[in-house]
Protein backbone atom coordinates (compact mmCIF):
# COMPACT_ATOMS: atom_id res chain seq x y z
CA UNK A 1 0.00 0.00 0.00
CA UNK A 2 1.08 3.23 -0.91
CA UNK A 3 1.48 6.39 1.55
CA UNK A 4 -0.31 9.70 0.90
CA UNK A 5 0.50 13.29 1.81
CA UNK A 6 -2.39 15.71 1.52
CA UNK A 7 -1.20 19.04 0.52
CA UNK A 8 -3.87 21.88 1.01
CA UNK A 9 -3.20 26.13 0.18
CA UNK A 10 -6.02 27.43 2.26
CA UNK A 11 -7.12 31.50 3.37
CA UNK A 12 -10.36 31.75 5.52
CA UNK A 13 -11.64 28.27 4.73
CA UNK A 14 -13.02 27.84 8.30
CA UNK A 15 -16.56 27.05 7.30
CA UNK A 16 -15.79 24.72 4.41
CA UNK A 17 -12.59 22.94 5.94
CA UNK A 18 -13.89 20.60 7.98
CA UNK A 19 -15.98 19.15 6.18
CA UNK A 20 -12.94 18.57 3.44
CA UNK A 21 -10.43 17.30 6.43
CA UNK A 22 -13.56 14.76 7.40
CA UNK A 23 -13.91 12.93 4.32
CA UNK A 24 -10.71 12.35 3.62
CA UNK A 25 -8.33 12.74 6.39
CA UNK A 26 -8.22 9.00 7.28
CA UNK A 27 -6.79 8.06 3.58
CA UNK A 28 -3.62 10.46 4.33
CA UNK A 29 -0.55 9.53 5.98
CA UNK A 30 0.36 13.00 6.66
CA UNK A 31 -1.55 16.48 6.39
CA UNK A 32 0.18 19.80 5.28
CA UNK A 33 -2.10 22.76 5.06
CA UNK A 34 -0.28 26.08 4.05
CA UNK A 35 -2.31 29.35 5.31
CA UNK A 36 -1.84 32.47 2.95
CA UNK A 37 -3.11 34.91 5.51
CA UNK A 38 -6.55 33.71 6.69
CA UNK A 39 -8.42 36.00 9.57
CA UNK A 40 -10.74 33.29 10.47
CA UNK A 41 -10.20 30.41 12.56
CA UNK A 42 -9.24 28.21 9.41
CA UNK A 43 -5.94 27.52 11.36
CA UNK A 44 -7.89 26.17 14.20
CA UNK A 45 -10.38 23.79 12.35
CA UNK A 46 -6.68 22.36 10.69
CA UNK A 47 -5.39 21.89 13.95
CA UNK A 48 -7.74 19.62 14.52
CA UNK A 49 -6.16 16.79 12.02
CA UNK A 50 -2.84 18.15 12.04
CA UNK A 51 0.20 19.54 13.46
CA UNK A 52 1.60 20.63 9.91
CA UNK A 53 0.77 23.54 9.13
CA UNK A 54 2.91 26.27 7.67
CA UNK A 55 2.35 30.40 7.02
CA UNK A 56 3.04 31.77 3.07
CA UNK A 57 3.09 35.22 2.46
CA UNK A 58 0.65 35.26 -0.70
CA UNK A 59 2.64 36.67 -3.68
CA UNK A 60 -0.67 36.50 -6.11
CA UNK A 61 0.55 32.93 -7.26
CA UNK A 62 -1.49 29.55 -7.16
CA UNK A 63 1.49 27.42 -8.54
CA UNK A 64 4.38 29.15 -6.26
CA UNK A 65 2.00 28.15 -3.05
CA UNK A 66 1.53 24.71 -3.95
CA UNK A 67 4.82 24.17 -4.70
CA UNK A 68 5.70 25.21 -1.47
CA UNK A 69 3.02 23.04 -0.21
CA UNK A 70 4.55 20.01 -1.98
CA UNK A 71 8.12 20.85 -0.75
CA UNK A 72 6.75 19.72 2.66
CA UNK A 73 5.63 16.36 1.88
CA UNK A 74 7.31 13.49 2.39
CA UNK A 75 5.35 10.89 1.52
CA UNK A 76 5.41 8.88 -1.75
CA UNK A 77 2.34 10.57 -3.54
CA UNK A 78 0.92 13.65 -2.97
CA UNK A 79 -2.77 14.57 -3.20
CA UNK A 80 -3.67 18.62 -3.81
CA UNK A 81 -6.78 19.00 -2.82
CA UNK A 82 -8.96 22.73 -2.45
CA UNK A 83 -10.76 23.14 1.26
CA UNK A 84 -14.16 23.31 -1.16
CA UNK A 85 -13.71 19.50 -2.46
CA UNK A 86 -15.44 16.75 -0.88
CA UNK A 87 -15.02 13.00 -1.07
CA UNK A 88 -18.53 11.57 -0.52
CA UNK A 89 -19.08 7.44 0.69
CA UNK A 90 -18.28 5.40 -2.57
CA UNK A 91 -15.66 7.55 -3.89
CA UNK A 92 -14.00 7.10 -0.49
CA UNK A 93 -14.23 3.42 -1.21
CA UNK A 94 -12.93 3.57 -4.61
CA UNK A 95 -10.26 6.12 -2.96
CA UNK A 96 -9.01 3.61 0.10
CA UNK A 97 -9.12 0.65 -2.64
CA UNK A 98 -7.15 2.69 -5.44
CA UNK A 99 -4.16 3.21 -2.27
CA UNK A 100 -4.25 -0.23 -1.34
CA UNK A 101 -3.57 -1.46 -5.40
CA UNK A 102 -2.15 1.53 -7.10
CA UNK A 103 1.31 0.55 -8.72
CA UNK A 104 4.41 1.74 -8.39
CA UNK A 105 4.90 2.74 -11.97
CA UNK A 106 1.64 5.01 -12.16
CA UNK A 107 3.06 8.63 -11.79
CA UNK A 108 -0.34 10.59 -11.80
CA UNK A 109 -3.68 10.26 -10.82
CA UNK A 110 -6.53 11.24 -12.16
CA UNK A 111 -10.00 11.77 -10.59
CA UNK A 112 -13.23 13.28 -12.08
CA UNK A 113 -13.74 16.76 -10.80
CA UNK A 114 -17.42 17.67 -10.71
CA UNK A 115 -18.71 21.04 -9.96
CA UNK A 116 -22.55 21.95 -9.67
CA UNK A 117 -23.52 24.02 -13.27
CA UNK A 118 -24.34 27.23 -10.99
CA UNK A 119 -20.77 27.23 -9.94
CA UNK A 120 -18.94 25.97 -12.97
CA UNK A 121 -16.68 29.39 -14.25
CA UNK A 122 -14.68 27.84 -16.78
CA UNK A 123 -15.68 24.29 -17.79
CA UNK A 124 -17.52 22.98 -20.75
CA UNK A 125 -18.07 19.85 -19.61
CA UNK A 126 -20.50 18.57 -16.36
CA UNK A 127 -17.61 16.56 -15.29
CA UNK A 128 -13.64 16.62 -16.37
CA UNK A 129 -10.80 14.45 -15.64
CA UNK A 130 -8.07 16.69 -13.55
CA UNK A 131 -4.66 15.10 -11.79
CA UNK A 132 -4.72 14.58 -8.40
CA UNK A 133 -2.49 12.22 -6.74
CA UNK A 134 1.19 12.92 -8.29
CA UNK A 135 4.03 10.53 -7.16
CA UNK A 136 6.65 12.92 -4.88
CA UNK A 137 9.84 11.20 -6.52
CA UNK A 138 10.22 10.89 -10.09
CA UNK A 139 11.92 7.52 -11.38
CA UNK A 140 13.44 7.73 -15.08
CA UNK A 141 13.63 4.94 -16.73
CA UNK A 142 15.44 3.85 -20.17
CA UNK A 143 13.20 2.54 -23.08
CA UNK A 144 13.15 1.16 -26.41
CA UNK A 145 15.83 -1.69 -27.36
CA UNK A 146 17.49 0.15 -29.90
CA UNK A 147 18.05 4.23 -30.00
CA UNK A 148 17.07 3.88 -26.54
CA UNK A 149 16.01 7.29 -24.81
CA UNK A 150 14.34 8.11 -21.39
CA UNK A 151 10.63 8.03 -21.01
CA UNK A 152 9.93 11.87 -20.70
CA UNK A 153 6.08 11.23 -20.58
CA UNK A 154 4.61 10.85 -17.19
CA UNK A 155 2.73 7.27 -16.82
CA UNK A 156 -0.88 8.78 -15.68
CA UNK A 157 -3.73 7.10 -14.81
CA UNK A 158 -7.67 8.02 -14.96
CA UNK A 159 -9.61 6.26 -12.10
CA UNK A 160 -13.07 6.43 -11.76
CA UNK A 161 -13.16 8.25 -8.24
CA UNK A 162 -14.99 11.43 -8.70
CA UNK A 163 -14.49 14.49 -6.38
CA UNK A 164 -17.49 16.72 -5.85
CA UNK A 165 -16.44 21.13 -6.11
CA UNK A 166 -18.66 22.81 -4.01
CA UNK A 167 -17.60 25.99 -3.55
CA UNK A 168 -19.52 29.13 -1.56
CA UNK A 169 -18.98 31.11 -4.52
CA UNK A 170 -17.83 32.43 -7.85
CA UNK A 171 -14.02 32.93 -8.47
CA UNK A 172 -14.26 34.73 -11.21
CA UNK A 173 -13.47 38.39 -10.43
CA UNK A 174 -10.51 37.02 -8.56
CA UNK A 175 -9.43 35.32 -11.60
CA UNK A 176 -9.66 37.84 -14.58
CA UNK A 177 -7.33 40.03 -11.44
CA UNK A 178 -4.62 37.83 -11.55
CA UNK A 179 -5.13 36.87 -15.34
CA UNK A 180 -3.85 40.64 -15.94
CA UNK A 181 -1.42 40.29 -13.39
CA UNK A 182 0.45 37.96 -15.22
CA UNK A 183 0.16 39.29 -18.26
CA UNK A 184 1.67 42.56 -16.77
CA UNK A 185 4.35 40.63 -15.08
CA UNK A 186 5.35 38.53 -17.99
CA UNK A 187 4.30 40.75 -21.11
CA UNK A 188 1.73 37.81 -22.29
CA UNK A 189 -0.10 34.75 -21.77
CA UNK A 190 0.63 31.42 -22.16
CA UNK A 191 -1.45 29.34 -24.92
CA UNK A 192 -3.34 27.45 -21.62
CA UNK A 193 -3.84 30.91 -19.38
CA UNK A 194 -5.30 32.36 -22.95
CA UNK A 195 -7.92 29.34 -23.19
CA UNK A 196 -8.38 29.88 -19.55
CA UNK A 197 -9.13 33.47 -19.68
CA UNK A 198 -11.56 33.85 -22.72
CA UNK A 199 -13.50 30.45 -21.36
CA UNK A 200 -14.16 32.02 -18.26
CA UNK A 201 -14.78 35.17 -19.55
CA UNK A 202 -17.62 33.60 -22.12
CA UNK A 203 -19.21 31.31 -18.88
CA UNK A 204 -19.03 33.74 -16.09
CA UNK A 205 -17.35 37.47 -17.46
CA UNK A 206 -20.27 40.78 -17.64
CA UNK A 207 -19.62 43.22 -20.18
CA UNK A 208 -17.21 44.94 -18.17
CA UNK A 209 -15.18 42.52 -17.82
CA UNK A 210 -14.51 41.99 -21.81
CA UNK A 211 -13.90 45.43 -21.85
CA UNK A 212 -11.05 45.19 -19.27
CA UNK A 213 -10.12 42.09 -21.00
CA UNK A 214 -9.59 43.88 -24.31
CA UNK A 215 -6.28 45.24 -24.36
CA UNK A 216 -4.83 41.86 -23.56
CA UNK A 217 -6.54 40.07 -26.02
CA UNK A 218 -5.42 42.57 -29.01
CA UNK A 219 -1.99 41.77 -28.06
CA UNK A 220 -2.36 37.79 -28.27
CA UNK A 221 -4.09 38.45 -31.55
CA UNK A 222 -1.04 40.15 -32.88
CA UNK A 223 1.99 38.07 -31.12
CA UNK A 224 3.67 36.65 -33.96
CA UNK A 225 3.99 33.02 -32.24
CA UNK A 226 0.19 33.25 -31.94
CA UNK A 227 -1.47 29.44 -32.57
CA UNK A 228 -4.32 29.78 -34.81
CA UNK A 229 -5.85 28.44 -31.53
CA UNK A 230 -5.15 31.46 -29.43
CA UNK A 231 -5.92 33.94 -32.25
CA UNK A 232 -9.30 32.61 -32.81
CA UNK A 233 -9.70 32.77 -28.61
CA UNK A 234 -8.72 36.57 -29.17
CA UNK A 235 -11.47 37.14 -32.19
CA UNK A 236 -13.85 35.86 -30.04
CA UNK A 237 -13.51 37.76 -26.59
CA UNK A 238 -12.66 41.23 -29.11
CA UNK A 239 -16.01 40.25 -31.35
CA UNK A 240 -18.26 40.41 -28.44
CA UNK A 241 -16.89 42.94 -26.77
CA UNK A 242 -16.81 45.24 -30.08
CA UNK A 243 -20.99 43.73 -30.60
CA UNK A 244 -21.93 44.96 -27.01
CA UNK A 245 -19.89 48.47 -27.34
CA UNK A 246 -21.80 48.91 -30.78
CA UNK A 247 -18.10 49.43 -32.70
CA UNK A 248 -19.88 47.54 -36.12
CA UNK A 249 -16.33 48.32 -38.32
CA UNK A 250 -14.65 46.48 -35.54
CA UNK A 251 -16.84 44.12 -34.94
CA UNK A 252 -17.45 42.70 -38.62
CA UNK A 253 -13.35 43.08 -39.61
CA UNK A 254 -12.52 40.99 -36.94
CA UNK A 255 -15.60 38.45 -37.36
CA UNK A 256 -14.36 37.62 -40.54
CA UNK A 257 -10.69 38.28 -40.17
CA UNK A 258 -10.28 33.98 -39.52
CA UNK A 259 -12.98 33.16 -41.82
CA UNK A 260 -14.08 30.54 -43.35
CA UNK A 261 -10.79 28.56 -42.24
CA UNK A 262 -11.32 28.80 -38.52
CA UNK A 263 -14.76 29.26 -38.50
CA UNK A 264 -16.44 28.73 -34.51
CA UNK A 265 -19.91 28.66 -33.55
CA UNK A 266 -18.94 31.61 -31.42
CA UNK A 267 -18.39 33.66 -33.93
CA UNK A 268 -21.46 32.74 -35.65
CA UNK A 269 -23.67 33.72 -32.73
CA UNK A 270 -21.76 36.93 -32.25
CA UNK A 271 -22.67 37.53 -35.73
CA UNK A 272 -26.91 36.01 -35.59
CA UNK A 273 -26.54 38.61 -32.33
CA UNK A 274 -25.72 41.03 -34.23
CA UNK A 275 -28.37 40.77 -36.94
CA UNK A 276 -31.08 39.89 -34.49
CA UNK A 277 -30.32 43.41 -31.96
CA UNK A 278 -31.75 44.87 -35.20
CA UNK A 279 -34.48 43.00 -36.18
CA UNK A 280 -32.81 41.37 -39.39
CA UNK A 281 -34.66 37.94 -37.81
CA UNK A 282 -34.14 36.08 -41.61
CA UNK A 283 -30.33 36.95 -41.35
CA UNK A 284 -29.92 35.96 -38.03
CA UNK A 285 -31.09 32.10 -38.45
CA UNK A 286 -29.09 31.53 -40.43
CA UNK A 287 -25.78 32.44 -38.25
CA UNK A 288 -27.64 30.93 -35.24
CA UNK A 289 -28.49 27.74 -37.72
CA UNK A 290 -24.96 27.17 -38.33
CA UNK A 291 -23.62 28.04 -35.09
CA UNK A 292 -25.72 25.29 -33.55
CA UNK A 293 -25.50 22.94 -36.27
CA UNK A 294 -22.81 23.38 -38.52
CA UNK A 295 -19.90 24.75 -36.59
CA UNK A 296 -17.88 23.41 -33.78
CA UNK A 297 -17.14 25.55 -30.12
CA UNK A 298 -14.28 26.83 -29.56
CA UNK A 299 -14.72 28.09 -26.13
CA UNK A 300 -18.19 27.65 -24.99
CA UNK A 301 -19.88 24.90 -25.65
CA UNK A 302 -23.75 26.89 -24.93
CA UNK A 303 -23.01 28.81 -27.86
CA UNK A 304 -22.70 25.92 -30.09
CA UNK A 305 -25.81 24.74 -27.96
CA UNK A 306 -28.22 25.69 -25.75
CA UNK A 307 -27.42 29.93 -26.62
CA UNK A 308 -28.11 29.42 -30.13
CA UNK A 309 -31.35 27.49 -30.11
CA UNK A 310 -33.00 29.48 -27.72
CA UNK A 311 -31.92 32.54 -29.99
CA UNK A 312 -33.61 30.61 -33.10
CA UNK A 313 -36.63 29.63 -30.63
CA UNK A 314 -36.59 33.77 -30.92
CA UNK A 315 -35.95 34.96 -33.90
CA UNK A 316 -38.41 32.43 -35.57
CA UNK A 317 -41.48 33.79 -32.89
CA UNK A 318 -40.56 36.90 -33.67
CA UNK A 319 -40.70 35.85 -38.21
CA UNK A 320 -44.36 34.12 -36.77
CA UNK A 321 -45.27 37.33 -35.66
CA UNK A 322 -44.49 39.27 -38.82
CA UNK A 323 -46.13 36.72 -41.25
CA UNK A 324 -48.78 37.41 -43.24
CA UNK A 325 -49.62 34.01 -45.32
CA UNK A 326 -51.06 31.13 -42.90
CA UNK A 327 -48.45 28.60 -44.49
CA UNK A 328 -45.20 30.77 -43.49
CA UNK A 329 -46.96 31.62 -39.91
CA UNK A 330 -47.28 28.06 -39.59
CA UNK A 331 -43.61 27.40 -40.48
CA UNK A 332 -42.02 29.53 -38.42
CA UNK A 333 -44.41 28.16 -35.37
CA UNK A 334 -43.04 25.01 -35.98
CA UNK A 335 -39.58 25.77 -36.15
CA UNK A 336 -40.38 27.63 -33.09
CA UNK A 337 -41.59 24.57 -31.27
CA UNK A 338 -38.81 22.45 -32.64
CA UNK A 339 -35.73 25.15 -31.37
CA UNK A 340 -37.72 24.90 -28.02
CA UNK A 341 -37.66 21.37 -27.58
CA UNK A 342 -34.56 20.68 -28.51
CA UNK A 343 -33.15 23.80 -26.24
CA UNK A 344 -35.73 22.44 -23.17
CA UNK A 345 -33.67 18.96 -23.76
CA UNK A 346 -30.38 20.54 -24.25
CA UNK A 347 -27.76 19.51 -21.21
CA UNK A 348 -24.19 20.63 -20.42
CA UNK A 349 -22.06 17.03 -22.10
CA UNK A 350 -21.01 15.04 -19.38
CA UNK A 351 -17.29 14.94 -20.40
CA UNK A 352 -14.58 15.33 -22.77
CA UNK A 353 -14.49 12.42 -25.64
Amino acid sequence: MVTISLCMIVKDEADVLRRCLVSIADLMDEIIIVDTGSADRTKEVAGEFTDKIYDYVWQEDFAAARNFAFSKATMEYIYSADADEVVDYFNHRKFAELKQALLPEIEIVQMHYVTPQNYNTTANYRREYRPKLYKRLREFVWIDAVHETVRLDPVVYDSEIEIMHLPRNLHAKRDFKLFRRVFEREGRLSAKLCSMYAKELFVSGQEDDFADAADIFECILNQPDASVDMQKEAVCVLCHKHRAAGDTDRFFALAFRLMPDAVCAELCYEVGCYFKERGDFKEAVLWFDTAAYHTQPAIDVRRGGKLSLLALEECYRSLKEQAQDEEEKQYYQNMEKQCKEEADQWEMPLMAE
